[in-house]
C-alpha cells in the first residue's frame, strides 16, 4: 500500500505545457533564491568576521583591565577612542571558567558584567579553538555569536564576538522578498503562460476539432462528403506542419471515398440492371418447363423430372432475382410505402404460415393484448417476417422450439424469434447480416434447400429502412434474432 497520493494526470496538452513551464520557473527560481540567500549570507557573515577581527583587536584590553570597555574619553589609555559595536561580546576563560565578561549595549559607552554565561556556555565558549579565526557559538542567553579565540598573555583565552542576528534578519528578510516576487512571477506565468499556450495550441484544436467530425462521420458505405479542412498556420511550425498532413491525408482519403462510392454505385446499378434483365428469361424459362410438363402426349420419366428440376431452379433462380432487385432498390434510397401496419396481424400470419411449411416444428406464439401498430411497408415487413420463421425453420432440425414474440415498451415494438436449435457459430455471428453468407454445416445442414444467403440481408435492409434495427444472440442451444420498429404516432 504506497502512502503518496496518486497525483491527477493531466490529460490535454496545454494543461501539461503550462503546468511544465511553471514548474520550470519553480525550480529555477528555487535554484535563484537559494543561490542568492547563501550567496548574502556569506557576503554578510565574511563582513561579520571583518568587523569581528577589528573588534578584536580592542576589546582584549579591557577584559585584562576588569572587564571595562573602553570610550571616547579613555580612548588613549586602552588604544582606541571608538565605540565598540552595539551587542559585542567579550569574556576572558582561564581552564574553562569565564572570569570576566562584558556586553556593549546600543548607546552605552561602557561595558555591562551583568550577562549570564551558564555552565553550557561556558562550555561552549571553551570549545572554541584559539586560532584567531571565526566561528559560531549559540550562547543561552545572547542567540548566535560569531566570535573569535586568541590566547592571552597569562596562559588564558580572550573571546571577543559579534552577534549574528543582523545578518539573520537580513536574510530572512531577503527570503520573504524573494519568496513573495518568486511567487508572484509564478502566478503571472501561470496566467500568461497558459493563455499563450491556448493560442499557440490553437491550430492544433482545430486540426483536432476537424479530425473529430470526420470521425463522426459514417465511412462505411454511401457517399461521403468530408468536412472542410483545418486552417493551416505557419508551415514552419510543427502545428503547421501537423496541420498540413492532416490535410493531405483527408484529401487522399476523400478521394480514396470518391472512387469506393463511384465502384459502389456502378456495382449497385450493375445488379439492379442484372436482376431486371434476368427476370423475363428466367420467367420464360420456368414458363416453357412447366408447359412442357402439361404436354398430353407421353413423355419419357427422365425428360419429365429434368422438366420439373428446371422449374424448380428457374423458381428459385427468379426468387433470387428479385431479392437481388429489391436490395438494389433499397441501396438506391428508394423510398417506401409509408402508411400504418398491423404489425400483430403480419406476426399471427406470419407464424400461421409457418406451421403450414415447416410442421415439423414446433411453433408457439406470444402476442400483447393490445393491437401493435407501426408506420412502414406492409408487404415488406411480412417479408421480414417470413425471411426470419424461414430461417429458423430450415435452419434446425425436426423437433425444434420456435418462439415468436411480439412486445412494446411505449416507444418501439420488439418481435423476437427464439429458437432452442444448434446454435450460430460465433465466427459467423459478426457476417448473417451480410449478402450471400450462408449458415453453417451444423445448421444448414437441416435445410431441405439451398437458400442464396440474402434472406437475413433482405431483413437487416428493410428494417434499417424502416427506422428499426436487427440483432442476433446465440449460444447451443439458443438463438434469438430481434428486430426492433418504431410505434406509429398516436392520433
Amino acid at each position: 500500500m504506497t502512502l503518496v497520493p496518486h497525483l491527477p494526470r493531466l490529460h490535454t496538452l496545454r494543461a501539461r505545457l503550462t503546468v511544465g513551464l511553471v514548474v520550470l520557473l519553480a525550480v529555477s527560481c528555487a535554484a535563484v533564491g537559494i543561490a542568492a540567500v547563501v550567496g548574502v549570507n556569506g557576503f554578510l557573515t565574511q563582513r561579520l568576521d571583518e568587523q569581528l577581527s577589528q573588534v578584536g583587536t580592542r576589546l582584549p584590553a579591557s577584559l585584562e583591565h576588569g572587564g571595562q570597555v573602553p570610550n571616547d574619553h579613555d580612548g588613549d589609555e586602552h588604544g582606541d577612542t571608538r565605540r565598540q559595536a552595539a551587542g559585542t561580546f567579550g569574556a576572558r576563560l582561564v581552564g574553562a571558567r569565564v572570569t570576566n565578561k562584558a556586553l556593549v549595549r546600543s548607546g552605552d559607552p561602557g561595558a555591562d558584567l551583568g550577562v549570564d554565561v551558564t555552565a553550557t556556555d561556558e562550555r561552549r565558549l571553551a570549545a572554541v579553538p584559539a586560532d584567531g579565526r571565526a566561528h559560531t557559538v549559540e550562547l543561552s542567553a545572547l542567540d548566535d555569536y560569531r566570535v573569535i579565540a586568541t590566547p592571552g598573555r597569562d596562559g588564558d583565552v580572550l573571546i571577543v564576538g559579534l552577534p549574528l542576528e543582523p545578518v539573520q534578519a537580513t536574510v530572512h528578510r531577503l527570503e520573504l522578498v524573494a519568496a513573495v516576487v518568486f511567487g508572484a512571477a509564478l502566478a503571472v506565468t501561470g496566467v500568461t503562460g497558459a493563455v499563450w499556450v491556448r493560442w499557440s495550441l490553437r491550430p492544433l484544436s482545430r486540426v483536432a476539432a476537424t479530425a473529430t467530425r470526420v470521425s463522426e462521420l459514417p465511412l462505411a458505405s454511401g457517399e461521403v462528403t468530408l468536412p472542410p479542412r483545418a486552417p493551416e498556420s505557419d508551415p514552419r511550425s510543427e502545428v503547421g506542419r501537423v496541420a498540413g498532413a492532416f490535410n493531405r491525408m483527408l484529401g487522399h482519403v476523400e478521394d480514396a471515398l470518391t472512387k469506393r462510392h463511384a465502384s459502389e454505385e456502378r456495382l449497385r446499378r450493375f445488379a439492379a440492371d442484372a436482376s431486371h434483365e434476368l427476370r423475363t428469361p428466367v420467367a420464360s424459362v420456368r414458363g416453357h418447363a412447366e408447359l412442357a410438363l402439361l404436354h398430353p402426349g407421353p413423355v419419357p420419366p427422365e425428360v419429365t423430372r429434368a422438366l420439373e428440376r428446371i422449374a424448380a431452379e428457374s423458381s428459385r433462380m427468379g426468387e433470387m432475382v428479385d431479392e437481388m432487385l429489391l436490395l438494389a432498390r433499397l441501396d438506391a434510397g428508394r423510398p417506401l410505402e409509408r402508411r400504418p401496419v398491423d404489425l400483430t396481424r403480419l406476426v399471427l400470419d406470419a407464424v400461421t404460415d409457418a406451421r403450414v411449411t415447416g410442421p415439423g416444428h414446433r411453433w408457439t406464439l406470444e402476442l400483447p393484448e393490445d393491437p401493435v401498430t407501426v408506420t412502414g411497408d406492409a408487404h415488406r415487413l411480412q417479408q421480414v417476417l417470413a425471411n426470419l420463421s424461414a430461417n429458423a425453420r430450415l435452419h434446425t432440425p425436426v423437433g425444434t422450439k420456435v418462439t415468436v414474440t411480439l412486445e412494446t415498451d411505449g416507444t418501439t415494438a420488439s418481435v423476437r424469434v427464439h429458437d432452442d436449435g444448434p446454435g450460430v457459430p460465433e465466427e459467423v455471428r459478426s457476417e448473417v447480416f451480410e449478402r450471400f453468407t450462408r449458415a453453417d454445416h451444423r445448421r444448414h445442414a437441416h435445410a431441405s434447400g439451398g437458400g442464396a444467403g440474402l434472406g437475413l440481408s433482405i431483413v437487416a435492409a428493410v428494417t434499417e429502412a424502416h427506422g428499426g434495427s436487427v440483432g442476433l444472440e446465440s449460444r447451443p442451444g439458443a438463438t434469438t434474432f430481434t428486430v426492433k420498429l418504431p410505434l406509429a404516432a398516436t392520433p
